[in-house]
């Protein structure tokens, strides 16, 4: 290899170390807005606090409140970290992997007890509900395809229902993204306009979703064609 080549491969791999962890960042950024509510709620819990409309239901039953809280928080967050390509190709994906599945469960199970179990926030509606038992259902069953993909070694299917269901999970940091500037600028939402925007983060986490896992399985195959091209040419 020339002095050129090391230069070359010095210099085009710096950048891409760097940018593989913007994805990351975002996330944990995105990640950090829910994650800093839960904490809130978690200190005004340990406090004994007056029951009040608003948290009347969480001080009654804190477990399943508790409980979503701590897995969310560390699945939202630990999982920002799958997206990083060179942990990927690492033992630290696999051992990450088996504490996010049992996290993400708890995420979504703990959800869905609580759309079914607590009473409806007076800022909600049946709609809001009634996705919210969508998205804790797909979840669950993203995560348990997603698994077994993996066990199947089919690790193309594995990414994508991961991703699926990791961006299920995040849909309360784009919630929030969505309503807090609404709420600057135009004061507190209506019902209708609540859930519109309460629907609409699910709605663009899913979609986006689903581009990222488009974009890299056409990324997959034009790399196999350029392998395959370039091993012809050997």
């Amino acid at each position: 290899m020339t002095t050129s080549q090391v230069t070359t491969s010095q210099v085009t791999t710096k950048p891409t170390s760097r940018r593989e962890w913007l994805v990351p960042a975002g996330l944990l950024l995105l990640a950090i807005i829910p994650a800093l509510g839960g904490a809130v709620r978690v200190s005004e819990l340990a406090a004994d606090p007056a029951l009040t409309p608003e948290n009347a239901r969480f001080v009654t039953q804190p477990i399943p409140v508790l409980v979503h809280i701590v897995c969310v928080t560390v699945y939202s967050m630990l999982g920002a970290f799958q997206f990083v390509p060179s942990l990927r190709r690492r033992s630290w994906h696999r051992l990450a992997g088996r504490v996010l599945f049992p996290a993400g469960l708890g995420t979504a199970l703990t959800g869905l007890w609580m759309t079914a179990f607590y009473d409806l926030p007076a800022k909600d509606t049946v709609v809001v509900n009634g996705v919210r038992y969508v998205v804790g259902v797909v979840m669950v069953a993203a995560l348990v395809l997603g698994v077994r993909a993996a066990l199947r070694r089919d690790f193309v299917a594995h990414r994508a229902w991961m991703v699926r269901a990791y961006a299920l999970a995040m849909g309360a940091g784009t919630q929030a993204l969505l309503l807090g500037p609404y709420v600057v600028v135009a004061g507190t939402p209506d019902l209708v306009t609540n859930t519109v925007l309460m629907t609409a983060a699910w709605v663009i986490n899913a979609a986006f979703a689903e581009w990222v896992i488009r974009r890299r399985r056409m990324t997959g195959r034009m790399t196999g064609r350029a392998s395959g091209r370039a091993s012809g040419r050997v």
